[in-house]
């Protein structure tokens, strides 16, 4: 009895010994896969800090030129430019650094954002800004639509004598966000230098929304449009 169960057994051993190499080689398997999906989480995390951080850093520069010329002309008025700009500098460090920040301080930098350019620009610019938030809470990649806004200023207000123009349309309504600017610029000295900056957001968008984002820009002779329509 004994020599008739022994190859049984020693057959049973076996197959447990190639079940334990077995899952022990697929725990192994899912181990180094679970490592894989952090560190190409983690490479793109870093990638997008990397990408948010080279938002606009030459406007600040721009802004303390100009307030060098303001300072000595009109004290309040440099008073109230540095208070705005000290606090474009705050967002851009504290929460530029972060994953998500809430739409309602997205806003609050545009608008701040847009008040500087104003006085920048010594000149009558229209702007408009127009807006209808379902929910002022709803979290956001920061620094996202300051890139679009900055062109609007940077390559049409910037070069123009007469009638600019910057009108943006946001809006959110189950959590999907609706953005829309649409500025002029002059054709005779309009060059399409802005690329670096579309092609920064495009990447970061990729990152952060994939197969969940639309961006679509629209360009004519004097006018330009840009869409950008999110699903969180």
């Amino acid at each position: 009895m004994f020599l008739e169960g022994y190859p049984t057994a020693f057959s049973f051993g076996i197959l447990i010994y190639y079940a334990i190499i077995l899952l022990l080689g697929v725990a192994w398997l899912v181990i180094q896969l679970k490592s894989l999906v952090v560190l190409k989480n983690e490479s793109k995390r870093n990638e997008l800090l990397h990408l948010q951080n080279q938002v606009n850093p030459h406007f600040f520069f721009n802004m303390l030129n100009n307030l060098y010329g303001v300072v000595g002309k009109d004290v309040e008025k440099a008073k109230s430019l540095i208070l705005k700009l000290s606090e474009l500098m705050r967002y851009s460090i504290y929460e530029g650094d972060k994953d998500q920040a809430k739409l309602c301080e997205e806003i609050m930098y545009l608008e701040n954002f847009i008040e500087l350019n104003r006085i920048r620009y010594h000149k009558n610019v229209d702007v408009r800004f127009d807006l209808n938030i379902e929910n002022e809470e709803l979290r956001v990649m920061p620094l996202m639509f300051i890139v679009l806004v900055e062109n609007a200023f940077k390559h049409g207000v910037e070069n123009l004598r007469e009638n600019p123009f910057v009108h943006i349309k946001l809006s959110s309504f189950k959590g999907v966000i609706d953005f829309e600017i649409c500025n002029n610029f002059d054709k005779t000295v309009y060059q399409d230098n802005h690329g670096i900056g579309i092609k920064n957001l495009k990447r970061r968008l990729e990152i952060a929304y994939p197969k969940k984002h639309m961006l679509k820009i629209y360009q004519d002779e004097s006018i330009f449009r840009a869409i950008l329509q999110i699903e969180k």
